[in-house]
């Protein structure tokens, strides 16, 4: 599984916020249920996340 991402920053953890829904859940639950992840800078811009989930 990868998602795509035109920002060049890389991502950071932060605490969820689960008042206002800005977000931060999303990246805490992946790392928890994939086996591994990893960040890749693309040439052109921007940088893709992925994660080896198991069946």
């Amino acid at each position: 599984m990868a998602v795509d991402d035109p920002s060049s920053q890389a991502p950071r953890r932060r605490t969820p916020d689960l008042i206002d829904g800005t977000g931060g859940c999303g990246r805490p639950m992946v790392n928890r249920l994939a086996r591994a992840t990893a960040v890749t800078r693309r040439p052109s811009g921007g940088k893709a996340a992925s994660a080896l989930l198991t069946r």
